[in-house]
Formats: structure tokens, C-alpha cells, sequence
């Protein structure tokens, strides 16, 4: 086994290329019995990275570094608990953060407008 590629995904299933299901299959009549790879849906929870170091599958953690910034390390049997470094395709976002306000943005000067004396209490709903 190596790494593989997702092939589809669909919610949160996905199928990957290669032999991650073997089925056994009964003998009948037209066809002939025995164990089959097949490809089938992992959940992407079960779906595991390899670890750089010992090139084992494992799980991955998130740990946060001196500086604040949130790593994934390799976690797990057989994992050294390295850093695992982020695909280049994952650093690009696919959607642009908005830079100016939206419609349905409200105004700063509605948001820093004072509507409540504690004092007097005026602007207090009267329920």
C-alpha cells in the first residue's frame, strides 16, 4: 500500500483508487467464489496520512507551537509524533476572504453607537 489519491468524494465518503476492501464472495452458479478487492466508501475519518518519518499510516493531531501557530503532528502506533507538513494545495484558499463590507453588513458607526445608560437606565426594554 501507498498513498492514494481520492478518486471521488462525496459528503463526508470517500473512494479511493486501489484495495482498500476485500469482499468474500460465495461460489455460485455462472461465477466463481473467493476473496475480492474491491473499491468501496471510507469515511474520512478513517481515511489515515502517512507519517514522514517511519512512512507508517497514522493519525493526525493538532498541537500548537510556542508562537501560536497550530501544526498537525503524526499520532498513533508506530507514529513518531513529527510534524506533518501541509500540502501546498491546502495553504491556497479557494475562496477569496471578502475585503469590503457586504449588504448585509452593519455600518461601524450603528455598531459603536451607545443605546444603554446604565445609569439611568434608559434604553431598557420595558418587558
Amino acid at each position: 500500500m501507498g498513498w492514494k489519491a481520492a478518486q471521488k468524494l462525496i459528503r463526508n465518503w470517500k473512494i479511493l483508487r486501489g484495495d482498500n476492501v476485500k469482499k468474500h464472495i460465495k461460489q455460485g452458479q455462472g461465477h466463481e467464489g473467493g476473496i475480492f478487492t474491491v473499491e468501496a466508501p471510507l469515511h474520512v475519518s478513517n481515511v489515515q496520512v502517512v507519517d514522514p518519518v517511519t512512512g507508517k499510516p497514522c493519525k493526525v493531531g493538532i498541537r500548537y507551537l510556542e508562537d501560536g501557530g497550530k501544526v498537525r503532528i503524526a499520532r498513533g502506533i508506530g507514529a513518531s509524533g513529527s510534524i506533518i507538513p501541509r500540502p501546498e494545495i491546502l495553504k491556497i484558499r479557494t475562496t477569496p476572504r471578502p475585503t469590503a463590507p457586504g449588504p448585509k453588513d452593519t455600518p461601524m458607526d450603528y455598531v459603536l453607537e451607545k443605546t444603554y445608560d446604565y445609569k439611568s437606565g434608559e434604553g431598557m426594554p420595558n418587558l
